[in-house]
């Protein structure tokens, strides 16, 4: 489990520059350094797309965390056909949660993600809206795997559970642990 000691810290600096960089190589790096711990052999690759960050692990094939600075409501349209085409693994009790959330401006493919159906339209939409509200802001999300089930002999495709996290200059940072 991610604990971000230095992240209150990391925050003061960035306001002072009023830019996310450093903040998001030290959650990169943490956020590396706890998956590495209990994944074993992995490949993680980090890439950018539509102004958002993610960090997958090419050989495991899943999300381990995606974040960017708010911009507020996006007014993409949800490709609902791609959306289907998604693997849904889990079962009906799970949705193809967005790791940033369209209305953010978050897309599909690698930006979807297993997610308990409870968590997604429940307890995950408060951050979620306050990002929306909070153009500037800098929001993630991290995902774990510890426990997942095995795939036909792989790793499991399903996180146990999430960090959900909002950054806002000048005020504490929000992180919100789910159970997924």
């Amino acid at each position: 489990m991610a604990t971000y000691p230095q992240l209150a810290l990391r925050m003061k600096r960035a306001e002072l520059t009023e830019r996310w960089d450093e903040v998001a190589a030290y959650l990169v790096d943490l956020w590396a350094e706890d998956y590495l711990a209990t994944a074993g052999e992995s490949d993680l690759v980090q890439t950018s797309t539509a102004g958002f960050s993610y960090l997958f692990d090419v050989k495991a094939e899943r999300l381990l965390a995606a974040w960017g600075v708010s911009r507020g409501r996006s007014g993409a349209t949800r490709d609902a056909a791609r959306m289907a085409g998604h693997p849904k693994p889990g079962g009906h009790a799970y949705h193809r949660g967005h790791a940033i959330p369209h209305r953010l401006g978050g897309g599909t493919d690698i930006n979807l993600v297993p997610q308990l159906g409870t968590v997604n339209v429940g307890p995950f939409r408060r951050l979620e809206r306050e990002a929306l509200a909070t153009p500037g802001s800098f929001y993630f999300t991290y995902w774990t795997y510890l426990g997942a089930p095995p795939v036909k002999g792989g790793p499991g495709q399903i996180p146990t559970r999430v960090d959900q996290g909002l950054l806002i200059f000048g005020r504490p940072p929000q992180i919100r642990h789910h159970l997924n």
